[in-house]
């Protein structure tokens, strides 16, 4: 039996998504847990690779067992044995040729950017920060121009073991509300660090260092070297998966957002 998973958690305690020696990672502590509960060694594989200190608010995995339990069992019984940090939103049993990562359409991540001359106390490590003030539609200018298909080189980290940099950003949006922005992408697939680099440009270009055109030059250029540094993951959110609406999974089907100021490809 193959069963797919919804799963939400704060990535600040955790080495990321992907297992690692040290155990320490989501995979690796819901790998326990639904082996808890099959009684039989599970193995997951997800949609995407979270980084370390990376959020998700709707992770989907899949695992193959030999084990009949309940959907219940899937969920609160895999919630009782986890860290308060991860939770499982839902389970559903699913084909045999269902694949989290490979029969996703799209992926959705977004960036909540703090932008006030105080970093913030009580939403520490869910939230980036930058002091100096941005300017919004300086910023909507400069990611217009990423829309669509692209070679995202300039923007791919060094340890990035993608086979292809193309990738097509199919929507995007920022919203301002107070001192907060909310980046939105959605894309086919991402390069390693591929978002965190495009809001280090953005906030670039937000802060006046440079016009919304240089991300048009930096996007041809192909070359890591011509972008900003690496923002920070804190406030970096897997937000949704999309699949086709076949696969009957909970909370898909719609678009996973709706804000003003939309590009769509």
């Amino acid at each position: 039996m193959k069963i797919a998973i919804g799963i939400e958690y704060d990535g600040s305690p955790f080495h990321g998504w992907q297992s690692q020696p040290s155990g320490n990672t989501v995979q690796d502590h819901l790998e326990h847990a639904l082996a808890s509960v099959s009684g039989e060694s599970v193995r997951l594989s997800a949609a995407g690779r979270t980084d370390t200190g990376v959020h998700a608010m709707a992770q989907v995995a899949h695992f193959e067992t030999a084990a009949r339990r309940p959907e219940s069992a899937w969920v609160r019984g895999v919630n009782a044995l986890l860290p308060q940090a991860v939770a499982v939103q839902w389970a559903v049993p699913v084909s045999d040729d269902f694949h989290a990562r490979y029969s996703a359409l799209s992926r959705s991540y977004r960036y909540v950017l703090y932008n006030h001359p105080v970093r913030p106390a009580l939403h520490h490590r869910k939230l980036g920060w930058f002091h100096h003030p941005l300017d919004l539609a300086a910023m909507r200018e400069a990611l217009a121009y990423l829309a669509g298909e692209h070679d995202f080189s300039a923007f791919r980290s060094s340890e990035c073991q993608a086979k292809s940099p193309v990738r097509t950003l199919r929507n995007w949006a920022i919203e301002q509300r107070g001192a907060h922005f909310s980046f939105e992408l959605t894309a086919n697939g991402f390069l390693h660090h591929m978002v965190r680099n495009i809001v280090g440009c953005l906030v670039y270009v937000g802060k006046g260092k440079q016009s919304p055109d240089w991300l048009a030059e930096v996007l041809a250029s192909r070359d890591r070297c011509r972008a900003a540094p690496t923002f920070s993951p804190d406030g970096l959110y897997l937000a949704a998966v999309e699949y086709a609406p076949a696969w009957n999974l909970p909370g898909f089907g719609s678009k996973p957002f709706a804000v003003a100021e939309k590009a769509s490809i």
